[in-house]
């Protein structure tokens, strides 16, 4: 059970399809979207809703016939799901270059799932003078596409679709500081239900419900700081499930950096510049995921967030065959030993991963941790 607060969450959740099949029956579309790199303000301000895809545990059947086995469990559980028609409510994609699957998947959608637009958006990975003018052409061109398909934008939606966003990510960010505090009175499985419910929802609806639970938290009773403090790292956490189960056998998440998770809030957007230039700035200083940028630079920020947190070790979850992530982990974890916190990686598939042998190893870094 979840407390009362989170229950609109988890609502919004469980109705989204239905929600959003309602909107788009009323005229206003929906558009896809993979991973947070891609600018949901800039399709926000065009008159459209940005959906973030999800899969969600589950088997495979008719994926397995477009998509080789190697592809994470979330690209193909999240295709999966669009062939079963779950998805009929998106008229396309819009993804934000990251990973190579995540594009690769974007096509194939293009191929088999009925939609108006389809598009990739590449994206400068080094900020600069010529970067800037890149991005800016490529921002014009998905608006130029956006236009086409019914979109209305102006500078003015733009920044009113930046305000929006930044007071969604000030209340989440809010939440994980908290969180670091140990004054928030949220579950790992709550605090997941509040974030991931962001990602199909209106923003302005979402908005309302942040509000509402922001003035709550106060009246919330604490939740006992008892288990092995925790910081979880990794992609896409598709089900709240193993966080639950990691806090049964022990732990106690206390941070997350996490593309579903901390990342997709941290970095509030400047309005100091124009919309364009604000928008740009949030690409470039936002924090950097695996895709984007080397395990040298993402340890320091690492670092930073188990210090602010009181972390003692980390669980890496990543989904199975996520390159980037399983990339990085040997400097990230020989990084980490060499300050004296203990590690394990634990790979989700589509079923997720909260078997027994699971269940020790984590008890064995709760131990560790303990001792």
């Amino acid at each position: 059970m979840v407390k009362p607060a989170v229950l609109p969450f988890a609502q919004a959740l469980d109705d989204h399809p239905a929600t959003l099949s309602e909107m788009v029956t009323s005229g206003r579309k929906a558009l896809g979207y993979f991973c947070h790199y891609t600018p949901v303000e800039l399709i926000h301000a065009c008159g459209f809703i940005p959906v973030r895809i999800s899969g969600g545990p589950g088997r495979l059947e008719k994926a397995t016939n477009l998509v080789p086995d190697f592809i994470c469990p979330y690209m193909k559980r999240g295709l999966e799901r669009a062939l079963e028609g779950d998805y009929r409510f998106l008229s396309g994609i819009v993804q934000g270059y990251s990973c190579d699957a995540a594009c690769g998947v974007t096509n194939i959608w293009a191929d088999n799932i009925q939609g108006e637009l389809f598009h990739i958006l590449p994206l400068p990975y080094e900020d600069s003078a010529d970067s800037r003018h890149y991005l800016l052409a490529e921002f014009q061109h998905l608006i130029n596409k956006l236009s086409d398909l019914g979109g209305n934008y102006t500078d003015l939606t733009l920044s009113h679709s930046l305000e929006i966003y930044n007071r969604i990510r000030n209340h989440i960010l809010h939440f994980y500081q908290l969180r670091h505090q140990g004054k928030l009175p949220l579950t790992a499985k709550e605090l997941w239900l509040v974030v991931q419910a962001g990602f199909v929802s209106p923003p302005e609806t979402y908005l309302n419900l942040l509000d509402r639970l922001d003035a709550e938290l106060d009246n919330l009773p604490p939740l006992s700081r008892n288990g092995a403090p925790i910081l979880i790292s990794g992609s896409v956490i598709e089900s709240p499930d193993i966080l639950e189960f990691l806090e049964n056998r022990g732990g106690r998440i206390v941070a997350d950096d996490l593309c579903s998770g901390m990342r997709s809030a941290a970095t509030s957007t400047s309005m100091s510049g124009s919309p364009m230039e604000n928008l740009m700035d949030r690409h470039f200083k936002r924090f950097p995921c695996p895709t984007r940028s080397r395990a040298e630079d993402r340890f320091p920020l690492i670092h930073q967030l188990i210090e602010q947190s009181g972390a003692k070790g980390v669980v890496f979850m990543f989904q199975k065959f996520c390159t980037p992530h399983l990339s990085d982990f040997p400097f990230l974890s020989g990084q980490l030993k060499a300050i004296h916190i203990p590690s394990v990686v634990i790979e989700l598939d589509e079923m997720s991963q909260s078997d027994e042998q699971t269940g020790t190893r984590l008890e064995g870094l709760f131990e560790i941790i303990q001792d």
